[in-house]
């Protein structure tokens, strides 16, 4: 059995947070608890497994990967309506700059490691060049949108292990599905909180006047330290840090946090900014101040506005639901970021990289058994006092 093979048994054993009984706020989740639960949306990953021991640059170890986040089935020529922010830029995305002025997403979105931004961002305009001969007929310029973490802790960053295949294959290989979490693809170096960590997501269901929409987050979690993690509130990670030794941490990097936010409810762009403004307090709820060496960076689309890449009208139409409705989807997108956080740490794995570098992976019974005593605390909260 090869590492893949390892790591990729040892994940079968792990559990979501709803099934350790942790369950986020009040809005019911979509039918796979996930960003693909809003339809259309398709998510696909490439993991990178290899060696073991001393770091050699360009030889490994190697604990990466690429997640691919499709809006639609053709954001080429049906453009997704789209928006972001920024707690704090120690970090990347590329062609941000473009959707904060067009209020526009025409590409998949991509998420790696910090050092491989620039090669998984050309990998992505061949696979749309090869799929849309007018890029290349017509000479249209595209920029994909490519997000990083670093994974330099457990991951041979410098040595850009990642090649056009895998990225091709995270793109093609993007589903409806439940996307798998925990070290899978991007996700596949990060580290949160000082725990094994990565991929997670999770969706709401919202009820705006007769309508029901379904907002959903993916993240790629790589920040925090172990003594500020809360779980639901709670102070899970001051009593995991008294107890837990013999692993590695990280000094002086917080890491970071890409946030991707998808729904179906029609918005317009300053919208979609202000829910993607709402998603950095779900953050803060797990453990993030925003340190500053630290990226908590948000983008977000909603499937139902779209624009067509081309149209003989000089005019489209658009539907928008009145901001004065929008509180319960500010709600739904704290949520959901954090159970999304929370998932990507109860779904990975413990895990050795360079250096002899070992990440634990977050207890799930330990945790389970916390959050069973805690419950009787919501109890008699919720009960008042008698």
């Amino acid at each position: 059995m090869n590492l893949f093979e390892k790591y990729s048994e040892e994940g079968k054993a792990r559990k979501r947070a709803r099934e350790l009984g942790i369950s986020i706020g009040e809005y019911p989740t979509g039918p796979l608890n996930s960003i693909t639960d809003v339809k259309g949306v398709r998510v696909g990953h490439s993991t990178l497994i290899e060696g073991s021991g001393r770091r050699k640059p360009g030889n490994g170890p190697v604990r990466t990967g690429v997640t691919i986040i499709q809006p639609n089935e053709d954001p080429y020529n049906q453009k997704v309506v789209a928006g972001g922010f920024v707690l704090n830029g120690a970090g990347e995305v590329s062609g941000m700059t473009q959707v904060m002025e067009w209020g526009l997403i025409e590409t998949p979105i991509a998420l790696t490691n910090t050092l491989s931004v620039g090669r998984v961002s050309d990998c992505v305009v061949k696979w749309m060049a090869d799929k849309h001969p007018s890029i290349q007929n017509n000479v249209e310029v595209i920029i994909p949108v490519v997000g990083e973490c670093d994974d330099s802790f457990l991951n041979d960053a410098v040595g850009l292990h990642i090649k056009p295949n895998q990225v091709f294959s995270a793109l093609d290989s993007a589903s409806e599905g439940l996307p798998l979490e925990g070290a899978v693809g991007a996700g596949t170096g990060m580290i949160c909180c000082d725990f094994k960590a990565g991929i997670g997501t999770s969706s709401r269901i919202v009820k705006v006047g007769e309508h029901q929409y379904t907002i959903g987050v993916l993240v790629l979690s790589n920040f925090g330290v172990m003594e500020h993690l809360r779980i639901d509130g709670y102070p899970l990670g001051e009593i995991f840090a008294k107890s837990l030794g013999g692993y590695s941490r990280r000094v002086n990097n917080y890491g970071s946090i890409i946030t991707v936010l998808a729904t179906d409810m029609p918005l317009v762009a300053n919208q979609i900014n202000r829910l993607c403004k709402r998603a950095a307090l779900g953050i803060g709820r797990v453990g993030s101040y925003g340190a500053h060496s630290s990226g908590e960076i948000i983008i977000g689309f909603s499937t139902t506005n779209s624009v067509p890449r081309n149209s003989q009208r000089p005019l489209i139409q658009m539907s928008m639901i009145l901001d004065t409705f929008l509180d319960g989807a500010y709600k739904a997108v704290i949520e959901a970021t954090e159970e999304s956080i929370l998932n990507s740490l109860t779904m990975a794995v413990e895990m050795e990289g360079v250096n002899g570098n070992r990440v634990p992976s977050l207890n799930i019974k330990s945790v389970k058994e916390l959050m069973e005593s805690y419950s009787k605390l919501k109890v008699a909260i919720k009960g008042g006092l008698k």
